[in-house]
C-alpha cells in the first residue's frame, strides 16, 4: 500500500515522503481499516515537526483522525493507533474507540465530526457549561477548530463572536453564523470586543491559538467569565497572570480531549451521539474546504501550518470515497 512516512523531524513539505509499506498489522484489540478519508489536525503538523506531546517512533505515518472502512463495509469514525497513522490507504485502530460515522455526512465531512467538535463540546459544555444567551468569542473561527466551536455555540443559543485573519477567512466565519466578526488584521480586536458586548465582555472565550490571542482574552473577559484553553496554533504558549484571574475573578479552564477516551469513554460515546444529532438535523456540519488526492497530503499538512487554510483539509485517497456512501 501507499503510506506517507516521516523520516526526520521538520516542516511536513520536506520530511513527508510517499512509500510503498507493507499494510500494518493489527495488534491485540485492534482493527485494519481501510481510509476512505483522512481529516488533517495540527497535531500532525506538530507531530512532523516533533513537537507534539505525543512522539511516535521513527519512520511514522502522520494522520490523527479518519473516516474507514472495516472488513465487513461499516463506515466508522477512528483515530489511528500510531505510528501507522491516516494518511495511508489502510490504518489500525482500537476496535473499543470505534465510533460510526454518521449517514448524514459524506465521507470527507464524517473523518472531520471527531477530534475537532468532540473537542468543542467538550469546551463548551463539559468545561465551560455555556448557557443559552451567554456571549461565546472564538479565536480562529474560520479554522478547523474554531469553525467546529462556532456551530456548537450557535446550536447552543449563544451570541458568538468570531475572530480571524483576513478579509477571506472573515467571510467564511460570516457564512460559518457568527453574529460579530473582527478581523485582527484590520481591527483591534479588544476594542471591537468591548464594543460588541457595550463593555461587558464575553462569557466564554474558546482558545485555540495561544500567544497574543491569550492576551487578548484576559482583557475582555467577563465578570465569572471563563476562558478555555484548547491548544497554541500560535506557537506561543501563555504564561497566565493568576493575580489577573483574581482580581477580574474570571476562570481558565485546560481541555485535553484525549484523556476523555481513558479517563471516561463513555462521555466520548455520548458526545459522538450528540453531534450525530446535530449533524442529522444539519445544526452542524464540518466546512470542508479542500478535499485533496493522497499524493497531496505532504503540501496539504503544509498547508495547515502555514495557516493559510480555512475550515478543514481532507485527504481522500481514492476519488470515489469523497462521496457519501
Amino acid at each position: 500500500m501507499q503510506a506517507w512516512q516521516v523520516h526526520e523531524n521538520g516542516e511536513p513539505s520536506e520530511v513527508m515522503r510517499l512509500q510503498d509499506v507493507e499494510r500494518p498489522t493489527p495488534g491485540d484489540g485492534q482493527v485494519l481499516l481501510r481510509v476512505r478519508a483522512a481529516n488533517i489536525n495540527f497535531p500532525d503538523v506538530l507531530m512532523c515537526r516533533g513537537h507534539y506531546q505525543v512522539r511516535p517512533p521513527l519512520p511514522f505515518t502522520p494522520g490523527v483522525e479518519i473516516c474507514g472502512e472495516t472488513e465487513d463495509g461499516r463506515r466508522v469514525l477512528a483515530n489511528p493507533a500510531l505510528p501507522h497513522g491516516g494518511l495511508a490507504e489502510y490504518a489500525v485502530a482500537d476496535a473499543a474507540a470505534l465510533l460510526p460515522a454518521p449517514e448524514s455526512l459524506d465521507d470527507a465531512e464524517a473523518s472531520a465530526l471527531h477530534i475537532g467538535y468532540q473537542t468543542g463540546w467538550f469546551g463548551l459544555h463539559r468545561r465551560a457549561r455555556l448557557e443559552a444567551g451567554e456571549t461565546l468569542l472564538v479565536h480562529a473561527a474560520a479554522g478547523g477548530v474554531g469553525s467546529a466551536a462556532v456551530q456548537l455555540g450557535k446550536a447552543a443559543g449563544a451570541t458568538v463572536i468570531g475572530v480571524v485573519g483576513g478579509a477571506e477567512k472573515a467571510v467564511v466565519a460570516r457564512e460559518l453564523g457568527c453574529d460579530v466578526v473582527i478581523d485582527r488584521r484590520s481591527e483591534d480586536v479588544v476594542s471591537a470586543v468591548k464594543e460588541a458586548t457595550a463593555g461587558r465582555g464575553a462569557d466564554v472565550i474558546y482558545d485555540p491559538v495561544g500567544g497574543e490571542a491569550y492576551t487578548q482574552s484576559t482583557k475582555v473577559v467577563a465578570f465569572e467569565g471563563r476562558i478555555v484553553v484548547v491548544g497554541f496554533a500560535s506557537g506561543t504558549i501563555p504564561s497566565p497572570g493568576l493575580n489577573h484571574a483574581l482580581v477580574k475573578n474570571y476562570s481558565i479552564l485546560g481541555l485535553h480531549w484525549g484523556l476523555y477516551n481513558t479517563k471516561n469513554p463513555k462521555l466520548v460515546q455520548h458526545c459522538h451521539e450528540q453531534l450525530t444529532e446535530l449533524a442529522a438535523r444539519g445544526v452542524v456540519k464540518p466546512l470542508v474546504s479542500e478535499r485533496a488526492p493522497l499524493d497531496g497530503a505532504a503540501a496539504a499538512v503544509q498547508r495547515v501550518a502555514d495557516g493559510v487554510t480555512t475550515g478543514r483539509v481532507v485527504v481522500v485517497p481514492s476519488p470515489e470515497n469523497g462521496a457519501a456512501a
